[in-house]
């Protein structure tokens, strides 16, 4: 072959090797913005997440100081003393955490529940003192100075129906514990590796909650898989103003006791090793979180 044609062979082959290059650049481009998107979105959404569990705890201590300058009994107010020293003590270690610090956020959701809990039955405690001071002072109207000791216990319990609806409507909160996810393979059995899945199964169960509203319920369940992405898409809900993909949901009619629920996804896309996050929903509010690693 002349020189003058292999020098010409010689460019279109610099050439479309050219051109390959910067279609995989453009490419490996395009893949690393939408990855950095995801996490972003993944970052946000776990610092809104941070930011709503701040908020509650601040609640909580709030209400803990409003509910100790209408009781007069010193053994009562020790013991809410007690509780918002705690309550305060965790929202500090909170504010001091990562949103990206997955198993401290994890722990302190798990505290923030418990001090939900405490909270609640003080809550009703007090609410029965004020009743139980309405059926006194009637009485009192009839036999008086038979209930004297009782009238001093409980002055300064007739709080507004109103101010207590408030209090009741945080403790309403409904908890989901006993998180587990389960790989299932073709035959149905268990299975540890997410090559062999083709159910996902989540379980929980939604602990007894008398103060919660009674009535048909929806529950959103979460799955985001290690890359980021959200599995499935069961529809949308609402959540910190933002509307969110679910992974399955389940509708339900509580009446306000324990109960167990099981939810299932079919698998249709390729499942990643690595940690997936399961993030349960109800009436607007996220109830329950927990991490799992699969090989």
């Amino acid at each position: 072959m002349e020189p003058k044609k292999k020098s010409i062979f010689s460019r279109i082959a610099l050439a479309v090797t050219a051109l390959a290059l910067v279609g995989c650049i453009a490419w490996l481009a395009i893949s690393l913005n939408d990855q950095k998107k995801e996490n972003q979105a993944m970052q946000e959404l776990a610092a809104l997440d941070k930011k709503e569990m701040e908020n509650e705890y601040q609640q909580f201590a709030n209400q803990y100081s409003e509910m100790k300058m209408k009781i007069t009994n010193d053994s009562i107010i020790a013991q809410l003393t007690a509780e918002q020293e705690k309550t305060e003590k965790l929202l500090k270690e909170l504010k001091d955490t990562k949103a990206n610090n997955a198993r401290e956020i994890a722990r302190l959701k798990k505290e923030l529940a418990t001090v939900r809990a405490v909270l609640r039955n003080y809550v009703i405690e007090i609410d029965s003192l004020n009743r139980l001071n309405q059926n006194l002072t009637e009485e009192n109207n009839r036999i008086k100075g038979q209930y004297n000791e009782a009238t001093r216990r409980i002055e300064g319990l007739n709080s507004e129906r109103e101010s207590l609806s408030e209090k009741v409507a945080i403790a309403a909160q409904l908890d989901a514990t006993g998180i587990s996810m389960t790989l299932k393979n073709k035959k149905g059995k268990n299975t540890d590796r997410v090559s062999k899945c083709k159910t996902v199964q989540v379980n929980f169960n939604i602990a007894k909650n008398v103060t919660a509203s009674n009535g048909m319920k929806t529950f959103y369940v979460r799955v985001t898989s290690p890359s980021g992405t959200v599995l499935g898409n069961a529809g949308s809900f609402n959540y910190q103003n933002r509307s969110l993909t679910a992974t399955m949901k389940k509708s339900v009619d509580y009446d306000g006791q324990e109960l167990a629920m099981s939810l299932y996804w079919e698998v249709t896309q390729s499942l990643l090793e690595g940690s997936y996050q399961v993030s349960i929903f109800a009436d607007g509010k996220m109830i329950g979180s927990k991490n799992f690693t699969f090989k």
